[in-house]
């Protein structure tokens, strides 16, 4: 049975705001969502958050600076069938997201 892949609010609203400055982040998303659908758990699990959150790093096609210049993703394996995308960032532009915040939209999502 295929994975569900759910977004939170916050992934929404960074991905429209990073699209505007790299319009093929849906590209770059696409092989992503695929994977998790597949049943797939790419990334590296995030430790000491309480819950089963991993991290993916991406490239960006755009600012060619593969995946350590990319974009990561954070999501949530909600379920063995169901993982809701968190949230997204340009390595570019931030640093990596706290713990704390982590688990604030881990919640945010349970609910």
């Amino acid at each position: 049975m295929p994975t569900r892949v759910d977004t939170h609010p916050t992934f929404r609203k960074r991905t429209r705001r990073l699209r505007r400055r790299f319009p093929s982040i849906h590209l770059d998303l696409r092989p992503i969502i695929q994977r998790l659908r597949n049943d797939e758990r790419p990334g590296q699990l995030v430790p000491r958050v309480g819950y089963t959150v991993y991290k993916v790093r991406l490239p960006n096609r755009a600012a060619r600076r593969g995946k350590s210049g990319g974009f990561r993703v954070i999501y949530y394996v909600q379920f063995s069938d169901r993982v809701t995308l968190l949230t997204i960032y340009s390595k570019t532009d931030e640093t990596d997201l706290s713990i704390a915040e982590i688990r604030q939209l881990a919640l945010e999502a349970d609910e």
